[in-house]
């Protein structure tokens, strides 16, 4: 599996639009927990219990932990997720601003892998280098169920470009089932597509046109500038966009699969 895609895909089956339940969610987060593709399972902090409830006998889950009450609620979810045998906490995601990113910084455990997810007007070389200062990664919206959830392309390549140069990994959520960017014909909203980030990523970091990649939605010239990232750039790439959050693990497989980027189904 090559490294471009290894790890790039959170399962965040129990999120809206998805909403599977918990039990279900975790059954087959394990079925599929060989492939290659596959990062950690997201649970969000309100639904600890019902993901506790879930935990049987075998290895540790590996958890991704939301908290969507931000800082004052970081130290408590440590606790928990550290005093649970069957959870391996991979990260917190955590929500802040620019104006509450002091506190949160104040809060976390430098020894917890922590995502701090910033609107991405907040997402500038000053906020970028606190982060990077106190050791924290990013967390970028890219959907949602309103249109103002979805970050235009120059308005993520600003986000992505800031990231990039300021030396600080980062993921995205919501919105990047499909791998090319499109209009989603029932809601008209303009979806970013997660091979289109993988190009910008790669252009951000050669000094191209951000913009530009992540507006394609012509997915043969797509896919094709991604089976142009050779293994010593995808590695770079990968340094910065770390995973995104999908609701769909099947869905992202499919893409690949349908637009020959990998040489076999890993399921």
């Amino acid at each position: 599996m090559t490294v471009l895609y290894a790890g790039l895909l959170d399962d965040a089956a129990i999120f809206p639009p998805g909403n599977v339940p918990v039990p279900d969610a975790v059954r087959a987060y394990r079925e599929r927990r060989s492939s290659p593709l596959l990062g950690p399972f997201i649970c969000s902090l309100p639904r600890w219990e019902e993901l506790r409830a879930t935990l049987t006998a075998g290895s540790p889950l590996p958890v991704a932990l939301t908290v969507p009450g931000g800082a004052p609620d970081v130290p408590a979810a440590i606790r928990q997720a550290r005093g649970e045998p069957g959870v391996e906490l991979a990260a917190l995601e955590v929500p802040a601003s620019a104006g509450t990113l002091a506190d949160l910084v104040k809060a976390v455990d430098r020894q917890v892998l922590t995502y701090v997810e910033l609107p991405w007007v907040d997402v500038t070389a000053a906020t970028v280098a606190a982060l990077a200062d106190a050791g924290l990664r990013l967390k970028i919206r890219t959907g949602g169920v309103v249109a103002t959830a979805f970050p235009d392309e120059r308005q993520l390549a600003g986000a992505l470009v800031a990231a990039v140069q300021g030396g600080v990994p980062f993921k995205l959520t919501a919105g990047l089932h499909d791998p090319i960017r499109h209009r989603d014909p029932a809601t008209g909203f303009e979806h970013h597509g997660f091979l289109n980030v993988l190009v910008a990523t790669a252009r951000a970091l050669e000094g191209g046109d951000v913009t530009a990649a992540l507006a394609d939605q012509d997915g043969v010239r797509v896919a094709a500038d991604v089976a142009k990232i050779d293994d010593a750039l995808a590695g770079r790439v990968r340094h910065h966009f770390v995973s995104f959050g999908t609701c769909s693990v099947t869905e992202p497989i499919d893409g690949l699969v349908h637009h020959g980027l990998l040489p076999e189904d890993p399921r």
